[in-house]
This record gives C-alpha cells, structure tokens and sequence, in this order.
C-alpha cells in the first residue's frame, strides 16, 4: 500500500477537506457524489452511472476486501469515477477472491484517492447543499485556487456523458453468473425472451441477471435506431 502524499479536496462552494493520497497522484475535476452502501466499492468505482464524478464513500473503512476481476460492473472493466474519496484504507487484503489491493487498482488505471476525510460530514454537506463540482490534488495545496478553479468548472447538468459510457458497436450477450456463489439467483426455466438492452451506461449484472431468467441479450448503443432494435425481433 502507497499512502501518504498530502492531497485536497476542494468543492465549489469554499469547503476544502485534507487527506493523504492513494492510487494515482496529480490533479482531477468532477461532480463530488456520495455513496452510502455498507460493500460494494468495487462496483461502485466501476459503475458507469459515476462517469465524470467524484465518488464519496460514507462508510468509514473500505479496501478491506480489496479488488478481484469478477465483479466489474463496466462492459469496458474500466474504472468509472474521475477520483475516490474515503476515510481510512484498510491497510491489509484479506479476502480469498482478491486479485489486488484498492491503491494498486486504482493506480494501475490512473485514478486518484484521497483517504482520511470524514466522509460523514461531507456525505451530510452535499445532502444539504446539493451535489456540485470539486478539484482533487496532490500538486496544488493552495486552498483558494483550488476552490477557484472548482467554482469555475462547468456544471454536469445538461452534459451528455452517454458517449462516454455507450459501446461503440452491438453485441450479444451470453454470460450469467459464473461465481458458484450466485447459484440462488439462477431460473433453470426452458423460458427463452429475446430481450434487446439500449446501453445508456448499463451495469453488467443487469444483463447477467436478464440471461440467468432465460433471455437472450442483444445489446446496441444508446445511438441505434427503432429499426435497427426492432431487426432484432424483441
């Protein structure tokens, strides 16, 4: 584990939290968003309804489990999110499906972290006040420019990020759950859908749950037309 470099977070409206970096170092901009779940961070980061953002995790201790190659919500299995904030990186893996630590992870795809802010109070912020834009940085500290620059930055509404997270060509679909540990979500029916997914930013268990209820899965780019879908006879 690679913690230590000290890193801000910076939002719009002048509130500036204190951390140490993890995962990728530099600077980075986006929306700061929160997430409130218990687990699940790896799918989180993957998950392509955060593009552009900057992911908050409310509960205090995560990487603890690290990360594994199976549960990639991102049919490009990219990280998602633009940066991630926590309060404390567990500093010990300790799980048998782990591949790799959440700091090497998110190092590998060029991602920064930021640990040790309260994640609480922040989460609490941006319920009153609102989702909005924040810089990340390891490589400018100064608190008034960093708030600057986050006030300056554009606002995510009205923004079309679907290009960012639609494929670029369709493709069918084929795979349910391979982990023997999802056996009770399984319909063993001779039930047969022909199901066409438009993919605005689909998570990959949508369409692993569709094939494990007996449909056959066509997925097109948010950019197909009606007829193009229809072809596929849904």
């Amino acid at each position: 584990m690679s913690i230590g470099k000290p890193c801000k977070l910076a939002l719009a409206d002048g509130l500036v939290f204190s951390g140490l970096a993890f995962g990728a170092e530099g600077t980075t901009t986006g929306e700061v968003v929160f997430n409130t779940g218990l687990t699940g961070y790896q799918e989180a980061l993957t998950d392509p309804s955060y593009a552009g953002q900057i992911l908050t995790m409310t509960y205090p201790l995560i990487g603890n489990y690290g990360v594994n190659t199976e549960d990639i919500e991102a049919y490009d299995r990219k990280v998602q999110v633009r940066a991630f904030v926590i309060k404390e990186l567990s500093p010990c893996v300790s799980n048998f499906r782990a591949d790799i630590s959440l700091d090497e992870y998110l190092r590998a795809a060029g991602v920064m972290g930021i640990a040790g802010v309260d994640t609480r109070a922040l989460t609490r912020h941006l319920r009153t006040y609102g989702s909005q834009n924040g810089v990340m940085s390891t490589e400018t500290l100064d608190d008034v420019a960093l708030v600057r620059a986050a006030a300056a930055l554009p606002s995510m509404a009205g923004q079309d990020l679907v290009p960012l997270v639609t494929p670029k060509a369709s493709y069918d679909w084929p795979d349910g759950y391979s982990s023997k540990f999802a056996q009770g979500h399984r319909d063993h029916g001779d039930r047969v859908f022909n199901v066409v997914a438009v993919d605005c930013g689909a998570k990959l268990n949508i369409l692993r749950n569709l094939v494990e209820c007996g449909c056959k899965v066509r997925v097109v780019p948010a950019s197909a037309t009606a007829e193009e879908i229809l072809s596929y006879k849904p």
